[in-house]
């Protein structure tokens, strides 16, 4: 226990010490496991790390599921999505806030990443928002936090990583994502619909689009559903897996980008290279915190825990929310995969013996990674938000986000006290 606890302290002053967190654990992990099992152990240790990860055939779905959203991003098709929902919704008051949610929830079921979605629609969503009037905290606030759909409505890269390392059934761990996800959207919405109750100013109405106009709008994303449908219809049905989803999804993806004229020579380097880099941080991150988690496991400081807990009489609930808030307290500091996969050694082993089910504890997990996303002062779309619209400040981004934290903290109290929202779709599974 004492090795454990000394090795998460140094690796939070390296990360105090601005040293990334990735370069933190896999030293930390390093140097540890050197020292308590000796040099020749930690080399041949880190290298089976380093090779199992790089040659690892369930860990292609990472790759696979950033090359198709950076495809579909390329191809319009977020553009389409808030089209069809501003065709609908956007005569409403708050109508464009409203309707870049769904869009968000559209794109995050074709790209899997938060920061992703939240860049994209910075461009699409943003500009239209402001040219009717919106307040800039409005419209930022909604793009941040609806952003964080893109890794909770499936396919979520958080949750394939997720799955690898804890070896929970992916396919399961993004039925279970399909409810929670609606329950966000809703809450999001509620939001909106309570800010411009508040000051109509912020969110003023658009115009009401014709029912040609509306059915033309929607005839517009039959790419979107067609993907989600034999991607995800097919991991639900067990006609493929995760993996080969993936590998069908990229590749429609690929094919519809390139019927639609949207993919020139340059543009499919520039994705190539672009899914490259974020596959590289991704394996990075996994590849440090494995090493840091053979340290940690081999100083039995998982299983000394758990028979702790089981044996203080702690409610079973209780351990679980407590780890939440250590979550969403950790958020606010840390880069959220991380944090993670930082922690994942310790509370899993820990959820498990407690008897849930780690499907729902992964749900649970996607819902304080969204939290972590939008948190000051180190929320990452928050930053991507700043970085793309350049007129906005800040103080304006951090105003407008906090209704919504608050949002996504009720999704997680409702998912820790009501598990069948995660859980129904996965046991129809086959």
């Amino acid at each position: 226990m004492t090795e454990a606890l000394l090795g998460f302290g140094a690796v939070f002053v390296l990360a105090l010490l601005r040293v990334p967190l990735a370069f933190a654990m896999g030293f930390v992990g390093f140097v540890g496991l050197g020292l308590v099992r000796g040099w020749p152990a930690s080399m041949a240790s880190a290298a089976q790390v380093v090779y199992d990860t790089g040659f690892a055939y369930t860990l292609s779905v990472v790759p696979l599921f950033v090359l198709m959203g950076n495809f579909v991003a390329r191809a319009g098709l977020a553009q389409e999505l808030f089209r069809a929902a501003n065709a609908f919704i956007g005569h409403l008051r708050g109508g464009l806030a409203h309707a870049t949610v769904l869009a968000c929830a559209g794109f995050g079921a074709i790209c899997g990443s938060s920061i992703a979605t939240a860049a994209t629609m910075s461009k699409v969503a943003y500009p239209q928002m402001k040219r009717l009037g919106y307040a800039d905290y409005l419209s930022t606030g909604v793009i941040a936090s609806a952003g964080t759909l893109g890794i909770m409505i499936p396919p979520s890269t958080i949750m394939v990583i997720y799955g690898i390392v804890t070896e929970t059934n992916i396919g399961k761990l993004f039925a279970a994502g399909i409810l929670p996800g609606l329950v966000c959207v809703a809450l999001l919405m509620l939001c909106i619909a309570w800010i411009t109750w508040r000051d109509p100013d912020a969110g003023p109405a658009g115009s009401r689009s014709t029912w040609p106009e509306r059915l033309r709008a929607l005839r517009d994303i039959w790419g979107v559903v067609l993907l989600v449908v034999v991607v995800l219809g097919g991991i639900y049905g067990g006609v493929f897996t995760a993996t080969e989803g993936a590998g069908i999804g990229a590749s429609g993806a690929f094919f519809f980008a390139l019927a639609r004229r949207a993919l020139t020579l340059k543009l499919l380097v520039e994705v190539l290279i672009e899914s490259a880099r974020t596959t590289a941080m991704l394996f990075t991150i996994l590849i440090a915190a494995t090493i840091f988690s053979s340290f940690i496991n081999f100083t039995s400081m998982p299983n000394d825990l758990k028979e702790w807990i089981l044996h203080q009489g702690f409610s079973p609930l209780m351990v679980v929310a407590a780890m939440m808030v250590i979550y969403v307290l950790l958020g606010t500091i840390m880069e959220e995969l991380s944090m993670v996969l930082l922690t994942i050694p310790v509370f899993f082993p820990i959820v498990t013996g407690l008897g849930f089910d780690p499907v729902w504890f992964g749900v649970l997990i996607v819902l304080v990674v969204q939290i972590g996303l939008i948190s000051p002062p180190v929320g990452m779309n928050l930053f991507v938000i700043n970085t793309l619209l350049k007129g906005v400040g800040l103080r304006q981004i951090f105003r407008g986000v906090w209704l919504f934290v608050g949002a996504l903290v009720v999704a997680l109290f409702l998912m820790l006290e009501f598990q069948p929202l995660a859980l129904w779709l996965p046991s129809l599974m086959p």
